[in-house]
């Protein structure tokens, strides 16, 4: 443009896409998280409370850093 104003369409084809592949790969996460939530149920109850506990001190431990982290 001449006058230099900025060219709002110049990219909304990749805008739109980016969204799509956003969905694609959110799919693909909860996808293998159902394969790999099936086969640790497969495995026994053990594992099974093992595993909660571990991703459960995981969760919390992102959520308290990120709280933390949040303050700076």
């Amino acid at each position: 443009m001449p006058d230099g104003s900025p060219v709002l369409a110049e990219d909304a084809l990749l805008g739109m896409l980016v969204s799509f592949w956003q969905l694609v790969i959110g799919l693909c996460v909860l996808l293998a998280l159902g394969a790999a939530a099936y086969r640790l149920a497969a495995r026994g109850p053990s594992r099974m409370t093992t595993a909660m506990l571990v991703t459960g001190a995981a969760v919390v431990g992102i959520a308290v850093l990120s709280y933390l982290a949040g303050g700076f």
